[in-house]
C-alpha cells in the first residue's frame, strides 16, 4: 500500500516537469536539445529580455519553450479548456478537469479567462525553480480558491478531492472515499494556529516550514529539471 502511495504521489510531483517538456516539443531533458532545434524559434527580443529578468530561465530555455507554446496555442494564448485537454493527457486513468481547472485559475494572474506565454513562464518558473518561500506563496494562491487571502476547509478540501480524482485509479484502493477530508482535517489541524476555521498566509508559511512531512505532502521536494 506504502509502494503504491508513493508511486502515484512521484507521478503528480513530476507533471511541472511534464508540462515544461511538452512545450518544449521534446519530451527529453533540455540538456540534450540541439542548438539546430533553435534556428526556426522567433521571439521579440523586449519580450525575451525581460523574461530573462524575471524568471530562472535562460534564454535558450525560453526561446524552445516559447516555440513549444506557439506550436500548441498559435493564438499566443492558452484557454481553459484547451489547457484540460493539455493536463488530461498526463492522468489517462482519472479525471483531471477539475485540478486543471484550479491550476488554470493559477496561472491566470490578470483573470481574463487565458494564459499568455508570459503568464506561463512565470508561474512554471516559481514551481520548477522558485525558493522554498516562493513556491509555498505559489501553492497559498492555489489553494485560496476566492483570491480572499485565507484558505479554508472547504477550499482545501475541493483542491484535495481534485487531486484524488485526477489520480484516479492510481490510488485505488489505496484511497477511501474520506481520504481527501482526513487529509485537510490533519493539514488544518497543523496549520490553524489560533484555532479560527482558516489559514493565514503566515500561518502556511510558517507550518510549512517547519514541517517536513507538509512539506512533503506539498510536492515542494521533487527535484525537478
Amino acid at each position: 500500500m506504502g509502494h503504491r502511495r508513493r508511486r502515484c504521489k512521484r507521478r503528480l510531483l513530476r507533471v511541472a516537469r511534464y508540462l515544461y517538456r511538452w512545450f518544449t516539443g521534446t519530451l527529453v531533458e533540455d540538456s540534450v536539445v540541439e542548438d539546430g532545434e533553435l534556428s526556426t524559434v522567433c521571439y521579440r527580443p523586449e519580450g525575451l529580455d525581460q523574461l530573462l529578468q524575471q524568471t530562472k530561465f535562460t534564454r535558450r530555455e525560453l526561446q524552445i519553450l516559447y516555440r513549444g507554446f506557439k506550436n500548441e496555442c498559435p493564438s499566443g494564448v492558452v484557454d481553459e479548456e484547451t489547457f484540460k485537454l493539455i493536463y488530461s493527457q498526463f492522468f489517462p486513468q482519472g479525471d483531471s478537469s477539475t485540478y486543471a481547472h484550479f491550476l488554470f485559475e493559477a496561472f491566470d494572474t490578470h483573470k481574463n479567462g487565458s494564459v499568455s506565454f508570459e503568464d506561463f513562464i512565470t508561474g512554471l518558473s516559481i514551481i520548477l525553480r522558485g525558493s522554498v518561500t516562493e513556491k509555498l506563496n505559489w501553492a497559498f494562491n492555489l489553494y485560496d480558491l476566492n483570491k480572499d487571502g485565507f484558505i479554508t476547509k472547504e477550499e482545501m478540501t475541493d483542491i484535495m478531492s481534485s487531486i484524488y480524482d485526477m489520480m484516479g485509479t492510481c490510488t485505488y484502493p489505496c484511497m477511501q472515499d474520506d481520504a481527501p477530508k482526513e487529509h485537510v482535517d490533519n493539514f488544518f489541524q497543523k496549520m490553524d494556529k489560533n484555532k479560527d476555521g482558516v489559514v493565514t498566509i503566515e500561518e502556511f508559511l510558517e507550518s510549512c516550514q517547519k514541517d517536513e512531512n507538509i512539506m512533503q505532502s506539498m510536492h515542494l521536494f521533487d527535484n525537478v529539471i
